[in-house]
């Protein structure tokens, strides 16, 4: 791992301890994030999307480990769409357990994807926490591609923008599949 990619995962790991909101590349697209257990951090990125705070966000883990900490029963089905996912795949799950109650959907669901590799794999590792995900666009407006794409008003109104990744390909979100307790599986988005 790059120097610089060291550096910056020390800076955002001290910055979302702090309850600072980042912009980050993440597996997919760029994403705005904070620590996912911090009510007012994550208060901070409803505001700044302008998003209603019924709409709730996703959340990135990095191992089953991690998972398994913050829901309180997770699915077999799960284990088997993460062990044989090919693309980055997010999944809504009953019953969260230790994030903020401003995270958790009005059906006491949360999603998450897991991300074990590059910066955001790293930086879960040594935040030992889940950060929130959420796309780097005004509520409505569509999910940049690119950092190119990014909005002014996104990128003055997060504490510290991530300098990696800035030049990299147009990317595509994950994909998101709702796993109920009761066996139910519905896909979201494909």
């Amino acid at each position: 791992m790059s120097l610089n990619i060291t550096n910056e995962i020390k800076k955002c790991k001290d910055l979302l301890t702090k309850g600072n909101i980042i912009l980050y590349p993440t597996d997919t697209v760029w994403g705005v994030g904070c620590d996912a257990t911090n009510f007012e951090a994550i208060e901070k990125i409803y505001q700044l999307k302008q998003r209603a705070d019924s709409k709730t966000m996703i959340c990135l883990v990095n191992s089953i480990q991690m998972l398994n900490q913050y829901i309180e029963e997770v699915p077999e089905t799960a284990y088997t769409i993460l062990k044989y996912a090919t693309t980055p795949t997010t999944i809504i799950y009953d019953r969260p357990l230790r994030v903020s109650e401003n995270l958790i959907a009005a059906d006491n669901s949360l999603a998450i994807r897991m991300v074990q590799t590059g910066f955001c794999g790293e930086l879960l590792k040594r935040f030992k926490k889940p950060i929130v995900s959420t796309s780097a666009n005004i509520s409505g407006r569509p999910t940049p591609k690119t950092y190119k794409e990014i909005e002014t008003d996104i990128l003055k109104g997060v504490d510290y923008v991530v300098n990696l990744n800035r030049e990299s390909t147009p990317a595509t979100p994950s994909s998101i599949i709702k796993l109920s307790n009761n066996g139910e599986v519905k896909v979201i988005r494909p």
